[in-house]
């Protein structure tokens, strides 16, 4: 029966030092081999005066703007190239105002077949009493699209410019908590008594702002506007700690993806029915009934939640860094 070997005499063999050499865990010539230091090098003073010259130089050359000569050039060539393109901009634009027809003609472009149509068949096409709201939600209901995208965007910019992310900091809960008391409102009784009377009010209205907004003046974006004035009003008068009960960063995530996601498949399918010529099977109800034209009060509700969002959102992006 062989004995234990110590570790140490084990790597002091040939065949024990290779195994932990392979290994890694041990490099036989760690500690082991002298390195002599090196002379230090004798600097030459001449050849320094010749590399401190030659730096000299490189940088009158570059960074000397009255004598660089390739700068010079630039410069003239950037003055003559934004004068030529200021000219022809405005060559361009006086060509256009001189074929424009004289104010009050028959051809002028406000009088044009586009605007007859919305009057004279905007009822009849979407369904909507308030013309307005059937241009913007059925006639050009791709380019609200883009436009809530565009608030949804922001948003997002904003958020990813003054996000206050607490996961980076490196101070305590107590700190976090101490820190995020500086955005609280004080107590203020005429501030919050007057907030739990007229928030409810203010939100109301902008739900009927969006609700009748294809029956009378109105819709989603001055509706989800009043909405957000409402949100912003609780918000100052009861702070973060209340309003994250019910409003978070994911809540408005949810709504804003749930909305926009809504509008897209609406009017995805709105729009392929049309360009194909089929019945589309939506029925646009009877003008002026809450239950009318069609797709127009789903979207004109979309819109509204989405520009409550965004409207609460940078506020307190703006206000704290955060929700």
């Amino acid at each position: 029966m062989s004995r234990p070997i110590p570790e140490e005499e084990y790597g002091k063999r040939a065949g024990g030092a290779f195994k932990l050499w392979m290994r890694g865990i041990r490099d036989p010539y760690l500690g082991n081999v002298e390195v002599a230091p090196g002379a230090g090098a004798e600097e030459d003073e001449k050849r320094l005066k010749e590399y401190e010259a030659e730096k000299d130089q490189i940088i009158r050359k570059v960074y000397d703007i009255e004598h660089n000569r390739r700068y010079r050039l630039f410069r003239k060539f950037y003055r003559a190239a934004a004068l030529v393109c200021c000219l022809t901009l405005i060559v361009m634009l006086l060509i256009t105002v001189a074929y424009l027809p004289p104010v009050g003609s028959a051809d002028n472009p406000a009088h044009n077949e586009v605007a007859a149509k919305y009057i004279e068949d905007g009822m009849q096409d979407t369904g909507a009493v308030n013309i307005v709201t059937g241009m913007i939600l059925d006639y050009r209901a791709f380019d609200t699209f883009g436009e809530s995208n565009v608030l949804f965007i922001a948003t997002c910019t904003v958020l990813i410019l003054m996000r206050n992310d607490k996961k980076k900091g490196k101070g305590s809960a107590e700190e976090e908590e101490k820190r995020d008391s500086h955005y609280e409102p004080k107590s203020d009784k005429i501030l919050q008594t007057m907030a739990m009377v007229l928030v409810p009010f203010i939100i109301l209205f902008g739900v009927y702002v969006i609700l009748n907004g294809h029956l009378s003046p109105g819709g989603g974006f001055s509706g989800g506007a009043i909405i957000g004035a409402g949100l912003i009003l609780y918000l100052n008068a009861f702070g973060f700690e209340k309003t994250e009960r019910f409003f978070t960063a994911k809540t408005y995530k949810w709504i804003s993806f749930s909305a926009l996601s809504f509008y897209c498949i609406a009017k995805s399918y709105s729009f392929y029915t049309g360009a194909h010529h089929l019945e589309s099977g939506i029925p646009l109800g009877t003008p002026g009934d809450i239950l009318s034209s069609g797709l127009i009060l789903p979207l004109n509700i979309c819109v509204g939640l989405v520009v409550a969002c965004t409207m609460y959102a940078f506020f307190a992006l703006f206000r704290k860094g955060g929700f």
